[in-house]
């Protein structure tokens, strides 16, 4: 996936579901997360206000703990 592929699955996550969106804004960013890292994770939470709206926080690392 790209980061363009992302930001524009986002937006149609937003536009088709409206504030129920965060579970395929959930399912994009993990995508976004396995394939370029935390750093555009974190640019997607940031560009799209999603801690705000949806709330989703941003990654603290590449790293998971789980």
């Amino acid at each position: 996936m790209t980061l363009d592929t992302a930001k524009q699955r986002i937006e149609s996550a937003i536009t088709q579901f409206g504030s129920r969106a965060a579970p395929m804004i959930d399912l994009v960013l993990n995508e976004v997360r396995s394939d370029m890292g935390a750093a555009a994770f974190n640019q997607l939470v940031d560009e799209f206000d999603l801690e705000l709206e949806y709330n989703i926080a941003p990654l603290e690392s590449d790293y998971s703990t789980s």
